[in-house]
């Protein structure tokens, strides 16, 4: 019971960073409903409908040669729909109206869809920090400067062509 209280956390977590998000809802790969935040529409139609679409999607990669499913994205006339995997056995759909900002729609899908994943497989704590609540790492040193050829105007080298370098 303390999973889907979490995956229901997550939800909310989603809902709340996005206002355009208008629905979420996590539901196992076979379309049963493991929990949701979306007031307007039926969660259990739109948990049988993603899992077909998952399985579409799935196939789709299959036949292309695109490595497992990763993520579908609808658009409609209203709005988007985009499912996302959450590991092998789940998937994540946010609901969205038109106005929202696709990349960031993909970027938190895809940050809920793998914490969702982890929360169902055990491997994540509840009381873990998601990824941008932690403190960003130490920035990575700068790489010495290459040494030019050639004299320096500047902070620019110049290179003279080869013919230009004759006396006369």
């Amino acid at each position: 019971m303390a999973v889907e209280a979490e995956v229901l956390k997550e939800l909310r977590r989603l809902r709340a960073c996005m206002p355009e998000v208008t629905g979420v809802l996590a539901a196992s790969a076979d379309g049963l409903v493991l929990a949701r935040d979306m007031p307007d529409v039926e969660p259990e139609g739109l948990a049988a409908l993603t899992a077909a679409a998952l399985g579409i999607g799935q196939r789709m990669t299959d036949l292309a040669g695109g490595g497992g499913f990763r993520e579908l994205l609808v658009r409609g006339a209203g709005g988007y729909i985009a499912t996302y995997a959450a590991g092998p056995t789940a998937v994540l759909t946010l609901v969205a109206d038109d106005r929202v900002n696709v990349g960031r729609l993909h970027l938190e899908g895809r940050r809920g869809g793998s914490r969702i994943a982890d929360l169902l497989t055990g491997r994540f704590p509840a009381d873990r920090p998601l990824l941008a609540d932690r403190p960003a790492p130490a920035p990575a040193p700068a790489p010495a400067p290459a040494t030019p050829r050639g004299p320096m105007l500047g902070a620019l080298p110049i290179r003279i062509p080869p013919q230009s370098r004759r006396e006369y």
